[in-house]
C-alpha cells in the first residue's frame, strides 16, 4: 500500500515515538488522561495533571473519588498522554500500560507535592502547594509495565492529513510530500 499521509493511513509502522521524542513529551507535557476501572468494571478516565520523573507518571488525587478507589481495587491503569496544548511541534501522543500504588504517607505526599507544584506552576508554587496540601490528599505512582504504544504524526509524509506538502520534524510543510515514484 502506497501513498501513507496523502492517500491513505492503514499501515503505521515506523510511526512510533523515538525514545528522545517520547521523552520530550512526557517531561513537557503536564496533562493525560488517566484510564482505570470504575465501581462497575468499566473502563474509564479523567483528565489529570501529572509529571514524569524516573521512568514513573506522578499524580495526585483526593481520598474517595471514583479514580482513587478504582485504583484501590485494580492496579492496572493507563497513561494517555498527547502533545495538544504543549506547544512542542507536531502531533505525537504515547500510551503507558502501568501498575498504580496509591500512596497516603506524608514523606511521598510532601515530595510529591514539592516536585508537583514546582515543576506545573514554577512562578510561586507556594500558594498551589498550601491549596494541594489537604488532609485527604493521595498521590498515584504508575510504573508502565510494557512498552508504550507511540505515535509521531511527524513521520508520516504529508503530515498525516493528506497534505501536498511533506512536513519538517516541526510539522511545518517544507514543499511537495514525496510519494514512492519520487
Amino acid at each position: 500500500m502506497s501513498g501513507l499521509g496523502t492517500e491513505n493511513l492503514e499501515k503505521l509502522k515506523g510511526t512510533t515515538l523515538e525514545p528522545d521524542d517520547r521523552l520530550e513529551l512526557l517531561t513537557t507535557q503536564t496533562e493525560c488522561s488517566f484510564v482505570f476501572h470504575n465501581a462497575e468494571g468499566w473502563p474509564t478516565g479523567v483528565v489529570m495533571s501529572f509529571i514524569y520523573l524516573d521512568d514513573r507518571f506522578w499524580l495526585t488525587a483526593v481520598e474517595g473519588r471514583a479514580h482513587v478507589k478504582g485504583a484501590d481495587a485494580d492496579d492496572r491503569v493507563t497513561v494517555i498522554v498527547s502533545s495538544a496544548g504543549s506547544g512542542l511541534p507536531g502531533r505525537r501522543m504515547v500510551a503507558a500500560r502501568g501498575r498504580v500504588t496509591v500512596h497516603r504517607d506524608r514523606e511521598t505526599i510532601d515530595w510529591f507535592l514539592g516536585e508537583f507544584t514546582t515543576r506545573i506552576q514554577p512562578e510561586g508554587p507556594e500558594a498551589w502547594r498550601k491549596l494541594l496540601d489537604s488532609p485527604n490528599r493521595v498521590v498515584f505512582e504508575v510504573v508502565p509495565v510494557a512498552k508504550p504504544v507511540s505515535h509521531d504524526q511527524r513521520k508520516i509524509p504529508g503530515n498525516g492529513r493528506g497534505l501536498a506538502e511533506e512536513p519538517d520534524r516541526s510539522g511545518r510543510t517544507q514543499g511537495p510530500a514525496k510519494t514512492e515514484d519520487s
